[in-house]
């Protein structure tokens, strides 16, 4: 099959095309570098003319306010693309529990975003991942100090990135589930225990002091963010660590 991923140089796209090709399809990675600009629709027809399955990972280039704009221009000039083209199958990548945080900006944006996609007439799915093992050092670096980092005790289940790849590609190739697939790490961690082995397993001496207002996480609501019934992933975090 032919597959369009959008967003395909991205630290997901560039592995679910490599993972496509290997399996013996023809993706082709898109993106401002290819000369497809998903909000002004520039090369968007282009690039999924002849697509079997477009893959769209493209994300906002922020998690305010300006979010919701970002995936509503982008999703309405991408499925209008899909439909004109003949698309059989549409995929996007979101978050598990994603509808179920409605204070963070971004998390409506990719509510929003998911809501398009099945609104529309092309056959699509989408595919929630819980939080990157990849994203952890940014997510303390919001909160911390020469001394300190500061984490809520958020339940996160993460996932690695590879493990991510691989499930969109697994899903891709499928046939539309018109529906939503979760993937999950296969452990569960509070987000300040998971500070804690990460710090430890790098040799750095900041203390991780829990703090139920520090940062993003900090607004989730209970465990929304982990789901023990989801496809889990092999990598564990201390493995991917090491």
């Amino acid at each position: 099959m032919k597959f369009a991923v959008i967003g395909g140089t991205g630290l997901i796209g560039s592995q679910v095309v490599e993972n496509l090709n290997a399996a013996g399809h023809q993706a082709v990675p898109h993106s401002k570098s290819t000369g497809v600009d998903v909000i002004s629709g520039q090369g968007v027809d282009e690039a999924v003319a002849g697509a079997d399955v477009v893959v769209n990972l493209t994300n906002s280039p922020t998690f305010d306010e300006a979010s919701p704009a970002f995936f509503q221009t982008s999703m309405d000039n991408l499925v209008a693309a899909a439909r004109r083209g003949g698309v059989g199958h549409f995929v996007i990548l979101s978050i598990v529990g994603v509808d179920q945080v409605p204070e963070l900006d971004y998390y409506r944006a990719k509510t929003l975003q998911e809501h398009i996609l099945a609104d529309g007439s092309v056959p699509y799915s989408i595919v929630r991942a819980t939080q990157f093992m990849e994203f952890m050092d940014a997510t303390m670096s919001w909160t911390s100090d020469a001394d300190t980092v500061r984490l809520p005790a958020t339940p996160i289940q993460p996932i690695a990135a590879k493990d991510v790849a691989a499930a969109v590609a697994e899903v891709a190739a499928g046939a539309p589930l018109n529906g939503i697939r979760n993937i999950a790490g296969p452990d569960i961690f509070t987000l300040d225990e998971l500070g804690r082995i990460t710090l430890s397993r790098k040799g750095d001496n900041r203390t991780v002091v829990t703090d139920p207002t520090a940062g993003m996480f900090a607004v989730v609501k209970g465990d929304v963010l982990t789901d023990k019934d989801a496809h889990l992933a092999p990598t564990r975090y201390t493995d991917w660590l090491s």
